[in-house]
């Protein structure tokens, strides 16, 4: 399935740099070509020979060490691979990664690249969840690229929870399905934007106006939309969920910073399904301090935010636009009326108070509406299960292939 594929590995300095070997030796076994590129960290763990024999090919290590003269190595090899992966990929690299430092070969060859560069991380649980390491990790996301999630377990350093190297079969598996995705793939070819979570309006430094959205449903359609081959856009506010694999993330705050990031991919986009619940007011005025207690009762005047779902909707031309209506009565009702007045393709409804359903839930109830005037009921689901047969059903409508959903 790998046959002729060209992989670049670059090796980071971390006790999973063993794993990084197995990685490589079942790369080769499935027909890739790789290529290895280690820091000196990296080689205090292992030699290159080990890779070298793991890979058939020359381990390179040192920007100056020009094996061929020919051409500028680490030029050479970012040309020359159709993935890279960085595993073990470390603190140290992801933050260099981030803001664009370039002081070794792995990092020279990575920002010379411009092929898909997929990172796994391995480190204390401790290191990855410190707010640095996250915020350059958000920020590579948004550089579009692909993070393989650590996995949970017993660490060299004697903790217990999220740091351990993502196995290397697992790893493999992936590389797999990323180059056996066929053409025919229903989303192939296609972008979809999908918006995920609350919004945040900031009344004071500590204070803000939001709701009770988890981003769980969103999140799903946005797997679900990959899985399907799509070129997927996710721009979450703010929620604590993992970031799906083959996902472009883009984190916002504000309903303001929401509309921006919606309307900076809208015209490039061929889906777009917009599952935010997006405050539908803010403060009108923002405190630069925080508001002391008073004695008393104390009102905050608010100003309507710009409705983001009716802009779309103005200046939609051949997307396909879908909404969301959070209801808790008359859903059918309140979900018909904003799909006219909206211009939308399709509306997806719930009662945020039915108990299978509603914010927070890993379960969801509703019903799609189309702008033909059908309604779809679906039955309570896995938001995961749920996501991928929206995205179907919807697919299947728009080919008039009949639903027996």
């Amino acid at each position: 399935m790998l046959l002729n594929k060209k992989i670049l590995v670059c090796v980071t300095g971390g006790i999973a740099v063993y794993k990084a070997v197995a990685l490589v030796s079942k790369l080769t076994q499935a027909g890739a070509e790789v290529k290895v590129i280690m820091t000196d960290s990296a080689m205090e763990f292992v030699t290159p020979l080990s890779f070298q024999v793991m890979s058939r090919n020359d381990v390179y290590y040192d920007t100056f060490d020009e094996k061929d003269s020919s051409v500028v190595a680490h030029i050479d090899l970012a040309d020359w691979a159709d993935l890279v992966i960085v595993a073990p990929a470390t603190a140290n690299v992801i933050g260099k990664l981030a803001i664009g430092i370039a002081d070794n070969m792995v990092t020279t060859t990575l920002l010379a690249t411009t092929a898909e560069v997929w990172i796994a991380p391995a480190m204390n649980v401790h290191m990855y969840e410190n707010k640095a390491v996250i915020r350059n990790i958000q920020q590579l996301h948004e550089d579009g690229y692909r993070f393989i999630e650590p996995a949970e377990g017993f660490l060299a350093c004697g903790y217990v929870g999220k740091g351990r190297l993502e196995e290397p079969e697992k790893i493999v598996q992936l590389i797999m399905e990323k180059f056996s995705q066929v053409t025919d793939l229903p989303l192939a070819g296609k972008k979809v934007v999908v918006t995920a979570g609350p919004t945040r309006e900031r009344i004071d430094p500590v204070r803000y106006i939001s709701n009770f959205s988890s981003g769980k449903m969103g999140y799903s359609l946005a797997e679900a939309a990959v899985a399907l081959g799509a070129e997927t856009v996710l721009i979450s506010g703010p929620v604590e969920l993992p970031i799906p694999n083959g996902v472009q993330l883009i984190n916002v705050e504000s309903a303001a910073e929401m509309l921006e990031a919606v309307l900076s991919e809208f015209n490039n986009a061929d889906v777009v399904i917009k599952s935010a619940a997006v405050a539908d007011y803010r403060p009108k005025e923002q405190h630069s301090q925080k508001m002391k207690k008073q004695d008393g009762d104390s009102s905050i005047e608010l100003e309507r935010t710009t409705d983001i779902l009716k802009t779309l909707g103005e200046r939609k031309k051949e997307q396909i636009l879908v909404g969301f209506a959070a209801e808790t009565n008359d859903a059918i009702e309140y979900g018909m009326k904003k799909l006219s007045d909206k211009n939308l393709d399709y509306i997806i409804v719930n009662d945020v108070t039915d108990p299978d359903g509603g914010f927070g839930n890993d379960t969801n109830v509703v019903t799609l509406l189309s702008r033909k005037g059908k309604t779809y009921p679906f039955e309570a689901m896995h938001k995961k299960q749920l996501a991928k047969v929206l995205v179907k059903t919807i697919l299947d409508l728009e080919r008039d292939v009949p639903n027996d959903s």
